[in-house]
């Protein structure tokens, strides 16, 4: 039996090189950042790895055997969970994005991106709570009150309370504006009633308290989306100056029994058994879901980041195991001797579609993160109006591809091991579970590429989706500068970039019809708009990686592993393309020609 690997290296590398080569860390280290480096990132991203492989890693298959538990009405995470958790609080990680003012660090996305990539692969269970809290920080930081603000964010911030969203409930998924729970005025606050399912960390024992966002109905509001409010909740009533008060009327009234992220505690929410949880509205009334956009964006782009990031650790996991395991000769020699299956072309090529899916996707959303960094801090409104446009693009495309890259990885994963990877002591199975819930998380990857084709590629006229196809045609140049070496990548990269570009003409040109069309071909849209930008960001990659080459001055292998990487990419990724092309255009008169009752 191999055993279960608990080791996670972060990979620092590759995050160095996608910050600086691909993500425009100079432009973002230019927007006024105090004292930020590359060395002062390189110290960071060395010291998040070492709590990341070293703290989080290990309690990843205690996190799933143990699983968090509700016992007498409490809810209890795994053991080390507690002191992980107040490790993380204590050197400072929850705080690495958030505004200085309220006792944030004030770092870029660019960088909080890579560590929250770090916690996420070493512990997707664990990174799911400080990722919450970060989307209740920017909630509350962009629409709270005065007073919510100086109340709730120190604490938000500094990780000693932790936050949660509570959207969903039990005939309104995805269509929120069917939301039941209602809030009453009651003098200076609203009293709360109703349920809400899938909370994750809905409730737990790691911090003194928790902060609940939840979306409820006034007595007189309109119906549908344009009725919801936004109301602070906490689990503990808090006094003017933040100190703890009564417990409020809420609690967690059972634990969900899941597929995969068996420690994260996703709670049924009852709120108001006795009277109405008191909460305080965010904003205006029936601005809510405006509000709660703000949060769902925010988690978004990070939801998007789990698929990758558990991609990630799937490859190490893959790659590790298959230089070990010996099975079989090399076919290319006379030797009968078994070899490491690592020397089999087919595992070979399993392990480069995992790296390089997994590094396409990766630079997809830094390059997302570095751009709201841009588009929050740049001095010129134009400039942070074009950026944010392109960051609007981009999420449904990072969250929707990305975290099927996850899934696909991860698939490919459990592959690589053979029949020991369907043995769940190998650990190669938990990231298969563990990575299909974000595929479903904030969204369902269709209701992304609806909101791609429906709001953000529309919504200008194609503007946004054509400048950056435009961008993405000047790397030819480069490649073609780089000789017979890349001339496969150059010629694969342009045909993709062809069928993106014909296939957003078709989406644009669709929705002036039959709008199921478009919506029939979404989803493989959204894949063709990963496909293609990744490739295009490798391709940038590679480029980078032959001029350091040829400085002389860089690691020799890891940059030739770049260039490779790129290659396998444009060989045996791309390609994908002209069939994702035909599916995206392929209309919507066979999909709704079968009966319902023949399904």
């Amino acid at each position: 039996m191999v055993p279960y690997m608990t080791d996670y290296v972060a990979p620092i590398a590759d995050m160095r090189f996608v910050a600086t080569r691909l993500a425009g860390f100079d432009e973002v280290a230019a927007l006024g950042v105090d004292d930020l480096s590359l060395e002062l990132v390189d110290a960071i991203f060395e010291e998040a790895g070492r709590f990341a492989g070293g703290v989080l890693a290990p309690l990843n298959r205690v996190g799933d055997t143990q699983g968090s538990r509700l016992e007498n009405g409490v809810v209890r995470t795994p053991d080390g969970w507690a002191a992980a958790y107040r490790g993380f609080v204590d050197g400072g990680w929850n705080a690495v994005p958030f505004d200085p003012d309220h006792g944030g660090q004030g770092l870029p996305r660019l960088v909080a991106i890579a560590l929250q990539e770090m916690w996420t692969s070493a512990n997707m269970a664990f990174s799911l709570c400080p990722m919450l809290t970060q989307g209740a920080v920017e909630a509350i930081s962009h629409h709270g009150t005065d007073a919510q603000k100086a109340i709730f964010l120190p604490k938000l911030i500094s990780g000693q309370w932790t936050g949660t969203m509570n959207l969903t409930e039990p005939q309104a998924g995805s269509d929120v504006g069917a939301v039941r729970t209602r809030a009453i005025k009651d003098g200076d606050h609203y009293l709360i009633t109703g349920q809400k399912i899938f909370i994750t960390y809905g409730d737990h024992e790691l911090t003194e308290n928790i902060i609940h966002l939840v979306l409820a109905r006034t007595p007189d509001a309109p119906a549908g989306v344009k009725g919801i409010s936004l109301f602070v909740v906490p689990k503990y009533l808090v006094g003017p100056n933040g100190e703890i008060q009564g417990r409020n009327d809420l609690r967690c009234a059972s634990l969900e029994h899941k597929m995969g992220i068996h420690a994260s505690p996703t709670a049924v929410m009852a709120f108001g058994d006795n009277g109405g949880a008191i909460g305080t509205l965010v904003g205006e009334e029936n601005k809510g879901l405006q509000y709660m956009f703000t949060m769902m964006n925010n988690a978004r782009l990070s939801v998007g980041l789990e698929g990758i990031a558990i991609a990630e650790r799937a490859t190490q996991r893959a790659s590790a195991y298959a230089r070990e395991r010996v099975q079989s000769r090399d076919i290319a020699g006379t030797d009968a001797t078994p070899v490491t299956i690592i020397h089999h072309p087919d595992v070979r090529r399993m392990l480069l579609t995992m790296r390089s899916l997994t590094e396409a996707s990766r630079a997809l959303a830094y390059l997302a993160a570095s751009s709201l960094d841009v588009a929050k801090r740049h001095p010129d409104p134009e400039v942070r109006k074009s950026r944010q446009a392109m960051v609007d693009l981009l999420i449904p495309v990072v969250k929707g591809w990305g975290t099927e890259v996850g899934s696909e990885v991860a698939a490919i994963g459990v592959q690589v091991h053979g029949g020991m990877g369907f043995i769940e002591e190998t650990g190669a199975a938990q990231y298969m579970r563990d990575a299909k819930i974000a595929e479903i998380y904030e969204g369902t990857n269709g209701i992304q590429a609806n909101d791609l084709i429906g709001r953000k590629l529309t919504r200008d006229g194609g503007v946004t989706a054509k400048a950056f196809i435009a961008g993405m045609r000047d790397i030819d140049a480069g490649l073609a500068a780089a000789g017979a070496e890349l001339a496969g990548l150059r010629a694969a990269l342009a045909d993709g970039i062809t069928a993106l570009d014909s296939a957003t003409d078709w989406i644009l040109a669709s929705q002036k019809g039959d709008p199921r069309d478009a919506a029939a071909g979404a989803v493989s849209f959204m894949r063709l708009w990963g496909t293609v930008a990744g490739g295009w960001l490798l391709a940038q990659g590679a480029v980078a990686a032959k001029a350091e080459l040829a400085q002389s001055g860089g690691d020799e292998g890891f940059l030739k592993a770049k260039i490779i990487t790129a290659r396998f990419y444009a060989e045996q990724i791309l390609p994908r393309a002209s069939s994702l092309k035909a599916a995206a255009t392929a209309g919507s008169a066979t999909l709704m020609a079968m009966t319902e009752d023949a399904f």
